[in-house]
């Protein structure tokens, strides 16, 4: 099954020249979504990850499938202030500005073999952010997953890990 089939690429969106790749419409078909799963789990049962960490909010809905699929579990790496109880941030760079993202305290066990997942992978900011913010709690972190990679950005250099991506375009 073509993926690409089941991706709407939606133009000038969020602003003028950007072409946001929807992923809605590969959910929603359950043959399409059933295929992404099992293509992600294939990939990743090699790396033999205890945690799939998600990142918000689109990564949740990746992950948290494939982590039955893989039968590990599921964390989440959110904003800042979205996260109940004590957590731990980290503050990256952006283009213009930073972010900062958080993971609960005690979601990782120290030396828990971590597999960063989000839906796409652009410029790799934030799973970069999420890779690091796995390390500084503890978290082996063995590896990265997206549906999509916008090849052209060469987010992928930004990893000293293993980097599995199902769908490409270039940018």
């Amino acid at each position: 099954m073509d993926l690409k089939n089941h991706i709407r690429g939606i133009p000038d969106f969020p602003k003028p020249g950007i072409v946001f790749y929807d992923i809605s419409t590969l959910i929603k078909h359950p043959g399409a979504w059933r295929e992404t799963i099992s293509l992600l789990s294939d990939a990743l049962k090699p790396l033999k990850p205890d945690l799939l960490a998600g990142i918000e909010s689109r990564g949740f809905l990746l992950a948290a499938p494939l982590a039955l699929a893989l039968n590990c579990g599921f964390i989440m790496i959110r904003k800042k202030g979205k996260l109940p109880g004590p957590t731990i941030p980290h503050t990256y760079d952006l283009e213009y500005g930073s972010d900062t993202v958080e993971v609960q305290t005690d979601a990782i066990t120290v030396g828990q073999r971590v597999v960063i997942v989000d839906d796409l992978l652009a410029t790799g900011g934030t799973a970069a952010a999420a890779v690091r913010l796995c390390r500084l709690v503890g978290g082996d972190v063995v590896g990265t997953a997206f549906i999509i990679e916008l090849t052209g950005l060469n987010g992928r250099k930004k990893f000293d890990v293993p980097v599995t991506s199902l769908v490409n375009y270039e940018f």
